[in-house]
């Protein structure tokens, strides 16, 4: 509905990012609903890319990142959280804000890129 509200107002060469999570690739289990959410939202990137053309619409899906997200839980838990899920992935380590910002920069400069899905998630979707 965002979108859809600044489309209007959106610059020529503008464009539009969203943000999802790798769930829609590699599903956990009792997180069902969330997964299904991670595919509409993949889906709706792409639908309103060729909606809203010649204005660019893109997603960043992220693994688990170091964020304030995950403040509601306990420290130590949150610490336990972060080095059990590293020992999972390739690159051994959760991701940082700056790794995603990175996404999120190529998305909004690069003008030949849209109703594509980058995947920022230190090799979760692999591993």
């Amino acid at each position: 509905m965002a979108a859809k509200a600044a489309f209007p107002y959106i610059p020529t060469g503008g464009s539009v990012t969203l943000t999802n999570g790798v769930l829609a690739q590699r599903p956990w289990k009792g997180w069902s609903t969330g997964s299904a959410v991670a595919g509409a939202v993949e889906a709706l990137t792409r639908g309103l890319a060729l909606d809203m053309a010649p204005i660019r619409v893109n997603a960043v899906c992220a693994g688990v990142v170091r964020t304030a997200l995950w403040s509601g839980m306990d420290e130590a838990a949150r610490d336990a959280m972060y080095a059990q899920l590293a020992g999972t992935l390739p690159l051994g380590r959760v991701g940082e804000a700056d790794d995603i910002a990175e996404a999120y920069l190529y998305l909004m400069k690069s003008d030949f890129s849209t109703g594509q899905i980058i995947v920022v998630d230190g090799g979760a979707v692999i591993a």
